[in-house]
């Protein structure tokens, strides 16, 4: 592995106009693809495998013609205090309104609350609210601007007669955006502590460089094959996160290591090429562990998340590659600009500087902070994995209460209409009336399908916590019936979950009396549904995953305990992260200060997302650390010592790496979305835990226990297993650094490309 990258690196570095215009030409290949492909289809709730898919599909089959997909509209109407919403001048404004949304273009019905079927039930009893439904012909997405305006300004002449109106439904929600803002002032703060870290402003800008072209690379791939696989715009979402975070990464484990040979005494060419084979093996084995937990989303068997998981592994491989080719190369046209200024300046390594710090890497005395820490982790291994595991284990006890669904417009700001339409809703007509169950009732095998049917609602209308049910609806057949059923709790109460599980329990009973099947669905049930899945996919997704990861780290590591180290530590970073997710989210702690007006369940992809995405990085930094310690040891250091080689090398990169991420992953924060802010403040914590907690501090501590016990493998195990040389061990044969006192005779390529004040090199 590290003789072939060694000679990959070499190969882009000498032929770096062709490796470049290679990268250049497929970016102009997948964007005309892209630009010519049709357009991506609407992202697909579909939900295999659960109840509320099935009876979703159930209706379509049997109610055909009726359109699910149509944006809908439901206007809420709340008179002034003490007053009644039936006046005659409230009706008077509200007949306006509905007239002219019936108006409107892409309508296709409009339900007036004082009018026509249903209308009594949309007067709350003490006849304070009231609410229209507009439905559209065409989806939310394919709302055109007058249809929206139309409606806006209906709603604004109502509310100019002293009524409060606002908006539900789903025709003007705004849709959540995590990017734009977001990712600017995240790659703007990658920026600066790259130039931090690196001290040149070319060192920084490469990275950035090279991820911003394999993302352009990814994204343009996965339109380009949207239509041919059925990928949505929300597709791409996090393959440009992964894509963007892992590509940065990559870039600076090459270019720091590259930076490393230069002062060493290697010649551009050379250390471009022991850059790639050893920096460069494990960037490969870190985005090997990063796609292992992207593909394993597809064990939940949500066809969207596989889909997202997948792609998001594509642009990871995207950013191997690059990291790979395009680093070497473009490092081929400015050997010497990614050097520190320090080192561009002082030109020829002085012999007795080359000498002195030779025996300062040789007794592990080389005064950085990456060594200071690890000697004073080396000096008190129990104090500080005490400490990491105790504090850890002490953010993860709030997992015990995590409770997974959906939230809805109760998650929403109370400066959108849509909270204060949810509101509203819920005073007027009770909690539960925003989240109402929807009961499909199959009567084909009833011998009387009317009575079945009524007797199926008589039964649910009497279960406790059912508020009131909706005559049935049947198809033109009449042999299947729809009706719904409010509860008296809110969408996301538990209570509420406890009454969708109690129906369902009590089904078997209903139907062999009645002969008819029912099922329960609706946005409710729906996401009490997924929420079970994903907690039920969980486990085996872990299992999965960090075992595929230990054996991958076996081979990497050739050892049985660091591998079985690294996966704890990540399950403790993790639970630890999610545990805080709880508290704020779900609890309420310090909720105000990240502008957290409604706490509730925790989205039901949080954990899966969490898992997937910080194991990646988590990996990244435990590979790139512990794999230069390997390196060390296998080149003849103590196990003590190699701790501090590794932290000596390793610890400002890996440090710099988790900042970048931090910071990404937190301009998320500031979202308006309650969705948006948990997923960006649960992944910037957690990488903050695995980064500092359990890679800088539990880590070291447990090698430095373990000693030499940490690289031992059992003899048959180690036979099995395929060997990689993923620490360089036969690289060290192939080039050495020059003497200082002797400068190496540099190739004509070598040559031309070393500017004048490097010329000792």
């Amino acid at each position: 592995m590290a003789t072939f990258l060694y000679r990959l690196g070499r190969l882009a570095f000498r032929r770096r106009w062709y490796v470049t215009l290679l990268w250049v030409a497929v970016l102009a290949a997948v964007g005309f693809g892209a630009a010519k492909a049709p357009a991506a289809p609407e992202a697909t709730n579909s939900m295999p495998g659960i109840e509320s898919q099935k009876a979703f599909d159930l209706m379509e089959q049997r109610f055909p013609g009726t359109d699910a997909d149509g944006a809908t509209a439901r206007i809420v109407f709340v008179a002034p205090g003490g007053e009644k919403i039936t006046a005659a001048d409230h009706r008077t404004a509200i007949d306006t309104l509905v007239e002219r949304a019936a108006g409107g273009p892409q309508v296709a019905g409009v339900v007036n609350p004082f009018q026509g079927k249903g209308g009594a039930e949309a007067v709350s009893k003490d006849a304070t609210t009231a609410y229209a439904t507009v439905t559209y012909k065409a989806a939310a997405d394919d709302l055109t601007d007058a249809a929206k305006h139309r409606l806006e300004s209906a709603v604004e002449q109502a509310r100019d007669t002293g009524l409060t109106v606002e908006v539900g439904g789903t025709a003007l929600e705004t849709q959540p955006s995590a990017g734009g803002s977001a990712e600017a002032i995240g790659v703007a703060i990658a920026a600066f502590v790259l130039l931090i870290t690196f001290g040149s402003l070319a060192a920084a800008g490469l990275p950035l460089l090279t991820a911003i072209l394999g993302v352009g690379v990814s994204m343009a791939s996965i339109m380009a094959l949207a239509s041919a696989f059925g990928l949505s715009s929300t597709t791409g979402t996090l393959a440009t996160m992964l894509g963007l975070a892992c590509g940065i990464d990559y870039a600076v484990f090459i270019v720091s290591r590259y930076r490393e040979e230069r002062a060493k005494g290697h010649s551009p060419q050379e250390a471009a090429g022991l850059a790639a084979g050893t920096a460069g093996s494990a960037v490969v084995f870190a985005g090997l562990t990063v796609v292992i937990a992207l593909a394993g989303l597809s064990v939940v068997g949500i066809p969207m998340l596989t889909k997202m998981g997948l792609a998001a592994a594509g642009a990871v491989v995207v950013g191997v590659l690059i990291a790979l080719t395009l680093v070497p190369a473009v490092l081929g046209f400015w050997p010497n600009a990614v050097l520190s200024r320090r080192a561009r300046r002082s030109g020829r390594i002085k012999e007795a500087k080359e000498a002195k710090e030779a025996k300062e890497v040789k007794e592990g005395g080389e005064n950085n902070g990456g060594s200071r820490w690890a000697r004073f982790v080396l000096r008190r291994p129990v104090p500080v994995l005490i400490a990491s595991v105790v504090g850890l284990g002490a953010l993860a006890i709030p997992v015990m209460d995590l409770q997974l669904g959906m939230p809805g417009a109760e998650a929403k700001p109370t400066s959108t209409t849509e909270r204060r339409a949810y509101d509203d809703l819920a005073q007027g007509f009770g909690p539960g009336f925003n989240g109402p169950l929807t009961v499909v009732v199959d009567a084909r095998n009833a011998e009387n399908p009317k009575t079945a049917v009524r007797t199926i609602e008589e039964r649910i209308g009497a279960t406790d916590g059912i508020v009131s049910v909706s005559p049935a609806r049947f198809n033109s057949a009449g042999d299947t019936a729809v009706f719904s059923a409010i509860p008296s709790t809110a969408p996301t109460s538990e209570r509420t979950q406890d009454l969708v599980k109690s129906i369902r329990a009590d089904r078997p009973a209903t139907e062999a009396s009645t002969g008819a099947e029912f099922e329960v669905t609706g946005t409710t049930a729906l996401n009490i549904d997924v929420a079970q899945k994903t907690q039920d996919a969980l486990i085996p997704y872990l299992i999965l995953v960090v075992g595929l990861a230990i054996l991958l780290l076996m081979v990497v590591f050739r050892s049985v305990l660091v591998p079985v180290k690294a996966a704890v530590g990540f399950l403790l970073s993790v639970l630890a992260a999610l545990g805080s997710v709880v508290a704020v989210f779900q609890w309420g702690w310090g909720a105000g200060l990240l502008g957290v007006e409604t706490t509730g369940p925790i989205m039901s992809m949080m954990p899966i997302f969490l898992v997937g995405i910080v194991f990646g990085l988590a990996m990244d930094y435990e590979v790139f650390l512990v794999a230069r310690m390997r390196e060390a040891y296998v080149h003849g250091d103590s196990p003590s010592q190699a701790i501090r080689t590794g932290f000596r090398y390793s610890a400002r990169v890996v440090v710099a790496a988790a900042l970048i991420m931090m910071a990404v992953f937190s301009g998320f924060i500031g979202a308006g979305e309650s969705m948006i802010k948990m997923i960006g403040f649960g992944l910037a914590i957690a990488v903050l835990f695995d980064a500092f907690v359990v890679r800088m501090a539990l880590v070291p501590a447990v090698l430095a226990l373990l000693g030499k016990a940490a690289w031992w493998m059992p003899r048959w195990l180690d036979r099995i297993l395929p060997r990689v040389d993923v620490e360089g061990e036969a690289l060290s044969h192939r080039a050495a650094p020059p003497q200082a006192t002797k400068a190496p005779q540099a190739t004509k390529d070598e040559a031309e490309d070393t500017r004048p004040e490097f010329t000792s090199v």
